[in-house]
């Protein structure tokens, strides 16, 4: 079997164009900040890093042969997305609670909303640490390594180990400039999240979906 980089490149984008945890996680960063987006894109990557290496090691065929250590994977990954919905929920109520203490005449929508460009540092070292843990504890990605990424090596070289580190890497590329742009796009979207009352809907809407993914993810086969 020879590499078919242009089959391998086509599953990669179709598999970054369906919106995933990491998908939500990218956006949802993005919406405090492009640098925050960055950074939640780069953890996310990080991540793919991770699973990458444990590919190339056999870990994830460890993973993948042993039923309960997939099954703490799989149940540890849903828990943090379901952590993290219940967070967004969280800050939407404590939101409203304040607009709710606030005098009417002093609810009022910011005139200039900052560029994002100068997110605290503790903002990019969350949004980072939330990309990266969202994708370590994906088990899909994983199986991507050891079951999707096989299928374009060519096993007949004796360079098994290069192909998949070359796959690994070009996959890695085209998440970061696939995640630069889905960044600029939903950055666009902090002038209409500067309305409080559209700010909280997201909230809840973000917080619904990461418990629905999160769900999904533990009672996945």
């Amino acid at each position: 079997m020879s590499m078919d980089l242009l089959g391998f490149f086509g599953v990669v984008l179709l598999a970054y164009l369906i919106p995933g945890p990491d998908f939500l996680v990218v956006v949802r960063a993005a919406t405090r900040g492009r640098a925050e987006g960055r950074a939640a894109a780069l953890g996310a990557q990080s991540g793919l890093v991770v699973h990458m290496a444990a590919a190339v090691l056999g870990l994830s065929v460890l993973a993948a042969r042993s039923a309960a250590v997939f099954q703490t994977i799989k149940l540890l990954g849903a828990a943090y997305l379901v952590h993290l919905g219940v967070r967004s929920l969280i800050t939407a109520r404590r939101a409203r609670c304040r607009v709710a203490e606030t005098p009417p005449h002093e609810r009022r929508v910011p005139s200039v909303i900052p560029s994002g460009g100068g997110a605290s540092p503790d903002g990019r070292r969350r949004s980072f640490t939330q990309g990266f843990l969202t994708n370590v504890l994906n088990p899909k990605a994983a199986l991507f390594f050891l079951s999707v990424l096989p299928q374009f090596v060519d096993t007949s070289s004796g360079t098994t180990t290069r192909q998949i580190l070359l796959l690994g890497a070009a996959d890695i590329a085209i998440g970061v400039a696939y995640w630069c742009a889905l960044v600029a796009v939903a950055g666009r979207a902090r002038v209409l999240l500067a309305r409080p009352r559209i700010q909280r809907r997201w909230d809840i809407v973000s917080g619904w979906l990461f418990i629905g993914i999160g769900g999904a993810v533990a009672t996945s086969a």
